[in-house]
């Protein structure tokens, strides 16, 4: 009798000891491919909100190349695994739609981050920053390398990528405004965040124009390529790189004078953040309604406008005064 309680016993503290990992929720985090340093470091950041909120379980995944196809796969082999959220940065606005509404009827919570899911095919986007403060961004770090004006070219990621698109229209808007009318817009080319095809595109732009003076890149991978081929070319102080760029990647091309200065928000917040606001849909704390405020833990608080969109902050930029520190960190 007393050998069958300690076995009871032993047994009932087994599964006291087991219950954490039995109710932690898994929350998905779907990002354009795998092996960009910017989704790493977001990775990096959804694992610390992990910690903190104590019952969540991070799985990160995403498809080998940068398609709304791959992402598709990846999306239902979640649905088949029962995750509670999934948070996509999505390559396609579109495309993942009818996915994504099959993964909210089956009561799976899926936000878009970064790049956004169209309105009905998700319950919240966080954006990184301002659409409007990062297309001026983006022309004002142009508009240092080419003060008198001049030619420039915006090599992007893929033509159908939505925060890539909104942040070109943005850089439009500004440079219709009299203070940028001698800066000419003369191309947009498109890398689909590969290094090699964005290296090429790079290329191709040297050839096509020129008189170019700048290249605007949106996209952590093509503004590396980019930079590389500037130096590689024997361009350096010709034309110069600016753009979305990760300091780990960006610090030699500062250094070698290809780059001047780049913008970026910080990815390790933008994937924490992320992971608290899932949690709250998970938990039932948070709708999705316009004007519904969420916690975004350590970063802050943001609230949805009437796309139920939010931005996390604005972006921040480094130059040879302070990418060598930040590049240890991401």
């Amino acid at each position: 009798m007393k050998k069958t309680r300690h076995l009871i016993l032993g047994l009932a503290l087994g599964l006291a000891a087991s219950a954490p990992a039995l109710a932690a929720d898994k929350i998905a985090l779907v990002v354009k491919s795998l092996g960009i340093g910017f989704f790493d470091a977001a990775h990096q950041g959804a694992l610390e909100a992990a910690k903190e909120l104590k019952d969540v379980e991070i799985i990160y995944t995403g498809p080998a190349k940068a398609t709304a196809e791959g992402q598709i796969e990846v999306i239902n082999s979640l649905i088949a695994q029962g995750v509670k959220a999934i948070i996509v940065s999505a390559n396609d606005p579109d495309a993942l739609v009818p996915v994504t509404k099959k993964a909210m009827q089956r009561g799976i919570k899926v936000i878009s981050f970064d790049s956004g899911i169209r309105a009905d095919g998700r319950l919240m986007h966080l954006a990184p920053s301002n659409n409007a403060m990062i297309g001026s961004k983006l022309v004002a770090m142009a508009r240092e390398v080419a003060p008198k004006g001049g030619e420039i070219a915006v090599l992007s990621a893929t033509a159908q990528a939505t925060n890539q698109n909104t942040w070109i229209a943005e850089m439009k808007k500004v440079l219709a405004t009299a203070g940028y009318a001698d800066l000419k817009l003369v191309s947009v080319v498109y890398g689909d965040d590969q290094t090699d095809k964005s290296y090429r595109e790079a290329q191709g732009l040297f050839k096509s124009h020129p008189n170019l003076r700048a290249i605007v890149a949106p996209t952590t991978v093509g503004v590396a390529a980019a930079a590389k081929a500037v130096q590689d070319e024997k361009k350096v102080g010709q034309i110069f790189v600016t753009g979305l760029g990760l300091p780990s990647e960006m610090a030699g091309h500062v250094r070698n004078g290809a780059v001047k200065s780049f913008a970026i928000w910080n990815p390790i917040d933008l994937g924490y953040s992320a992971v608290y606001a899932a949690h709250q849909f998970v938990k039932g704390t948070a709708k999705g309604n316009a004007g519904e405020t969420l916690s975004l833990g350590r970063v802050g608080k943001v609230t949805l406008d009437a796309g139920k969109e939010a931005a996390m902050a604005e972006p921040f930029t480094y130059n040879e005064s302070n990418v060598d520190r930040f590049a240890k960190i991401f």
